[in-house]
C-alpha cells in the first residue's frame, strides 16, 4: 500500500476500500475534469511537470481504486519543476524534492472522476531516489501547500480547497511501501474553475 490524495466530480470519491482496492494519501475533486499530462492548469501553477525530456526510467506502480477496474498503471508521473519549466525537473532528479503519481477512479462501480495521486519527497540521485523518512506524510503537505487557494493558468482560474480526512489509513508503517510511517491522513482537495470576472 502506498499512500494517496483524491479529487472528483458529483460524488467526491468513493473509498477504494469499499471496492477491494487500497487507499493512497491525496484526493482531488473538482466541477470539471482535470487532466494532470502537462499544460492542464493544475500542475504548471504547482511547479510540477513531466519527467525531464519525457523520459521516465522508474518501474510503473499499479492501483486498485476500487472502482472495478482492477489494478491499473498510474497515468503519468509528475516531478517538482521549481518553477524552471523545461528543465526544473532534471534538477528533482539530481538534487530530490515532490513527486507523484496519479489514477483516475472512473470505472463501472464507481465512476466518480476524482484522481488518487501517490505523492512523496524523494532524496537526490545518490540515494538512487529512496523516499525520505518522513517522505509520504511531506510530500503530501507540501503538495497541499502550494494548490490550496487561487491559481490562474491559461486564463483559467481555479480555487481549491483541502480537508483532512482520517480512518481511510493505517497510522504507522505497517503495510505501507519501504515501511515508512505515516499519520494515517488523506488530504481531500476539491478544486474549483473560477468564473472570468473573479479576482486571483
Amino acid at each position: 500500500m502506498q499512500p494517496t490524495l483524491a479529487t472528483s466530480s458529483d460524488v467526491d470519491f468513493a473509498p477504494p476500500n469499499e471496492g477491494g482496492g487500497s487507499m493512497l494519501d491525496m484526493s482531488k475533486v473538482g466541477g470539471s475534469m482535470l487532466d494532470m499530462s502537462g499544460g492542464d492548469g493544475l500542475g504548471e501553477p504547482l511547479n510540477v511537470g513531466s519527467p525531464s525530456s519525457g523520459i521516465h526510467i522508474g518501474i510503473h506502480q499499479p492501483a486498485n481504486l476500487g472502482d472495478g477496474n482492477g489494478p491499473l498503471n498510474e497515468i503519468k508521473v509528475r516531478r517538482e519543476n521549481f518553477g524552471i519549466k523545461i528543465f526544473g525537473t532534471l534538477f528533482e532528479t539530481l538534487a530530490g524534492g515532490n513527486h507523484f503519481r496519479y489514477w483516475r477512479q472512473n470505472g463501472p462501480a464507481a465512476n466518480t472522476g476524482a484522481l488518487f495521486l501517490a505523492v512523496s519527497y524523494e532524496k537526490n540521485v545518490f540515494t538512487l531516489h529512496s523516499i525520505a523518512t518522513d517522505g509520504y506524510d511531506r510530500g503530501r503537505d507540501n503538495f497541499v501547500a502550494r494548490a490550496v487557494g487561487k491559481t490562474s493558468y491559461n486564463g483559467v482560474r481555479y480555487s481549491t480547497t483541502s480537508k483532512t480526512i482520517e480512518g481511510l489509513l493505517p497510522i504507522g508503517a505497517n503495510g505501507i511501501n519501504h515501511d515508512i510511517p505515516i499519520d494515517g491522513g488523506v488530504a481531500l482537495l476539491t478544486i474549483t474553475i473560477l468564473p472570468n470576472d473573479s479576482q486571483v
